[in-house]
């Protein structure tokens, strides 16, 4: 089993993510609050009649799907142009980040769930939790352009 140890002050009297607004969060601490399931970075096609968007399966190409960590993650933007950098106003504003994401769950005013790595000490839970994509995500290189409505998905059922 792997663990996650991160300096997060471990003298506090409450963990970083119950006592500081994501606002005030250090890259370290935004960072780590990254579960590791792998759900943004599954492709989304938008349909060019009315704009809604559709899951998919697929998974983008520097995804490593076994950890569910991309592979690439320092230069994700330069060779994936469309990967999108999370931060604050796209937390507030992507209505496809599911409800699981820390980023959001925090924004809510809600915590951080059981399986979330910094509260189970291990980065294991989330995928035991069924909250991955691990086991059903698919690398886009498997398919064509063409073939990507082949792999729409119903959203994932987070309530």
């Amino acid at each position: 089993m792997r663990e996650v140890h991160l300096d997060t002050n471990v003298d506090a009297a409450e963990p970083f993510w119950r006592t500081k607004r994501l606002e005030d969060m250090t890259r370290q601490e935004w960072e780590s609050l990254c579960d590791g399931c792998g759900r943004c970075c599954l492709i989304k096609l938008e349909d060019e009649d009315d704009g809604e968007l559709h899951l998919t399966r697929l998974a983008c190409e520097l995804l490593d799907i076994g950890v569910c960590r991309c592979s690439d993650y320092a230069n994700r933007h330069e060779r994936m142009p469309d990967c999108l950098r999370i931060d604050i106003e796209r937390v507030r504003n992507l209505a496809w980040l599911p409800r699981t994401c820390a980023y959001r769950r925090l924004d809510e005013g809600r915590d951080l769930a059981w399986w979330h790595p910094l509260v189970s000490g291990s980065l294991d839970t989330v995928h035991q939790a069924g909250i991955s994509v691990r086991d059903w995500a698919i690398n886009e290189r498997s398919t064509t352009v063409d073939a990507y409505h082949r792999f729409i998905i119903n959203d994932f059922d987070d309530s």
